[in-house]
């Protein structure tokens, strides 16, 4: 597999080895986060004054990588990495989406971003069901991010280039990022009024144990 151009957004600045240790609840759990459009690792450290972007080079060759579809073993996955099944914690249904990144270096799969960040927390608050979650994703243009979550896949990653944001460019992203995010709250109002009770809720899939494609 060939080397990638991927990009990181950093609060305050890599210092030392690169390393799988961003927060606990991360969308694929600890990790080194990279994504594939520099325009969204920029909105997320919009606000810091000292934040930073990396443009890094990454060879994927030789690890063990889990790359997960958009869908809703995609949105299980995020839910159990954010702490919002574990109330089933220890369940088979628990215990499938655990194991999907055992064994594995980098976990591929697609930003929730300033947009479908809305969409998802509604979700996973009961607010709307699978079926407008599904069709909110396929409305959505996401980027795709690369998760380093062992020491292997980060010893892989070598940095191109630091940049550093003005002023002006934290002024221009922090103003794009809010109207991604008002985006998002307008169409999950829209898929939350078209597809009012239709499919399951996200209570009604982890408590019996069922999956979008499973029960569909």
């Amino acid at each position: 597999m060939k080397d990638i151009i991927l990009y990181h957004g950093s609060k305050s600045g890599l210092n030392g080895p690169i390393s799988p240790l961003s927060r606990k609840y991360c969308d694929f759990g600890s990790g080194f986060y990279m994504g594939t459009q520099k325009r969204q690792s920029l909105t997320l450290i919009c606000n810091i004054p000292k934040a930073r972007l990396y443009t890094l080079k990454v060879d994927l060759g030789g690890l063990n990588i889990l790359n997960i579809e958009v869908g809703i073993d995609w949105a299980l996955l995020i839910a159990l990495n954010r702490g919002k099944m574990e109330i089933i914690r220890g369940t088979p249904f628990y215990n499938k989406y655990k194991k999907m990144s055992d064994n594995k270096d980098m976990i591929i799969g697609h930003i929730a971003n300033d947009r479908m960040f809305i969409v998802l927390d509604r979700f996973f608050s009961g607010d709307i069901t699978d079926e407008a979650l599904i069709h909110s994703l396929s409305a959505l243009q996401l980027g795709k991010q690369y998760v380093a979550i062992t020491n292997k896949a980060c010893s892989q990653i070598n940095i191109l280039d630091e940049q550093f944001m003005n002023t002006n460019d934290r002024r221009i992203l922090k103003s794009e990022s809010e109207r991604n995010r008002a985006d998002g709250i307008a169409i999950a109002e829209e898929i939350c009024r078209r597809y009012r009770r239709k499919g399951k809720y996200f209570d009604e899939i982890i408590n019996g144990g069922v999956s979008y494609d499973e029960s569909h």
